[in-house]
């Protein structure tokens, strides 16, 4: 299982941050949950210009973005 990172709530920047630094941790992957289309699309590209693989799903009226390698 992916350990999690909730973002709801946040607004850009701070999703990319707590991502990458979930990342810089869990580098094999992690789960974003964010609650925007705009967040979403910035954690989705940024972890891609990392080289990782990006899944998203819905999750009620949340977005779940799954990062793996």
């Amino acid at each position: 299982m992916l350990n999690t990172v909730d973002a709801r709530g946040r607004s850009c920047p701070e999703p990319v941050v707590l991502t990458r630094k979930a990342l810089e941790q869990f580098p094999r992957g992690v789960q974003v949950i964010l609650d925007n289309a705009t967040s979403r699309d910035n954690v989705k590209r940024f972890a891609e210009s990392k080289g990782y693989k990006t899944e998203t799903t819905m999750d009620g009226e949340d977005f779940v973005v799954r990062i793996a390698k």
